[in-house]
């Protein structure tokens, strides 16, 4: 299957594309490298693989791309951590709303005058926001209050965008909703306001990274954002690759919409703990309270069963095997400068 990835440059596609190739697919990937700037990936040089410096808000470069692939992975968007979507409301809205639309027009022209049979749309955890229901299923997303922040109000447009080209062109789709990626190849983007945390600089203002550079830093106590009592499902990676490739594979996947999660609810506080102990478990786990940002979701807890039903999809990968891949790597680049 030859399939277009947007977006491709960035933290998802390192362990999507790799995923994709290893399966057999052919991949062309674009993007501008705005977010990183250019990051050399290991699976550039393979034969079924093509990286395409361009801008997917051009509606000509896309369908030109677009002309003879399968299927388009619509990944790319400005995204970042809780501080990036504080500090950029507004160029978050607008810009990712001009990508969603270029995506969109390129994949209902290419379904329409070529052989594209479907768009697989890349939405977010951050659509249920505001959701009262936990565990969340899918069909919560119309049910729950709109999301407060302007990063998952626009991430909920892309689903709008999904069920209008749907509806009116009969473009078949998937829509997939990762939670909480964690893994590998994450850097501060460059366009990230330098946020203190304590005595240290935030690397992403997302939750695994800062605070595992934090205790690597040495910073005792701790700095936690909040009371630490926040719920998340901190998913890897590499599961949430293979998720993404059964969406793209699966008969049962077209026209649904999926929760790609781990089912294990970890607090901020567990995960700092857990943290804590694998880099310096000799010492007593201290840690003191910040004041958090505006948006802070409280609980996120997705509810799982319909990917696992539809399309066989667990995620597997412990948090603290996560974690024991995650930590030297974010050692690593405190030594190298990147974070």
């Amino acid at each position: 299957m030859r399939l277009v990835v947007t977006g491709g440059n960035g933290f998802i596609a390192g362990y999507l594309i790799p995923e994709l190739l290893e399966h057999g697919h052919e991949v062309v990937a674009i993007d501008n490298f705005s977010k990183y700037g250019r990051v050399k990936k290991s699976f550039e040089d393979q034969p079924r693989f093509r990286l395409v410096e361009g801008d997917c808000k051009d509606v000509a470069l896309m369908k030109e791309l677009c002309a003879d692939a399968d299927q388009l992975v619509a990944g790319a968007a400005m995204i970042g951590g809780i501080s990036y979507f504080h500090t950029l409301a507004y160029d978050l809205l607008a810009e990712n709303e001009r990508i969603t639309a270029a995506a969109f027009d390129a994949a209902i022209w290419a379904h329409a005058e070529r052989k594209l049979r479907k768009i697989v749309v890349l939405s977010s955890s951050m659509v249920f926001e505001s959701a009262t229901e936990f565990p969340t299923p899918e069909g919560a997303v119309r049910r729950s209050p709109p999301p407060m922040s302007t990063y998952g109000f626009q991430k909920l447009s892309t689903e709008y965008f999904t069920q209008g080209a749907h509806e009116q062109y009969g473009l078949p789709y998937t829509i997939v909703r990762p939670f909480n990626c964690v893994g590998v190849g994450e850097r501060r983007a460059l366009t990230d306001k330098e946020i203190y945390s304590g005595n240290v600089k935030l690397a992403m203002s997302h939750a695994v990274p800062d605070l595992a550079q934090k205790v690597l830093r040495g910073q005792d106590p701790l700095h936690i954002l909040g009371d630490g009592k926040q719920v998340r499902h901190y998913t890897y990676g590499g599961d949430l690759a293979r998720g993404i490739r059964l969406c793209i594979e699966k008969p049962e996947a077209e026209n649904q919409d999926f929760n790609l999660s781990t089912d294990r609810s970890t607090s901020v506080l567990e995960l700092a703990e857990a943290i804590w102990k694998q880099v310096q478990p000799e010492k007593p786990f201290r840690w003191v309270s910040d004041a958090p940002f505006k948006y802070d979701v409280q609980k996120r807890v997705p509810d799982c069963r319909k990917a696992e039903k539809l399309l066989g999809f667990r995620a597997e990968t412990s948090l603290e095997q996560m974690l024991a891949e995650i930590i030297p790597w974010i050692r690593q680049q405190i030594d190298q400068g990147t974070i």
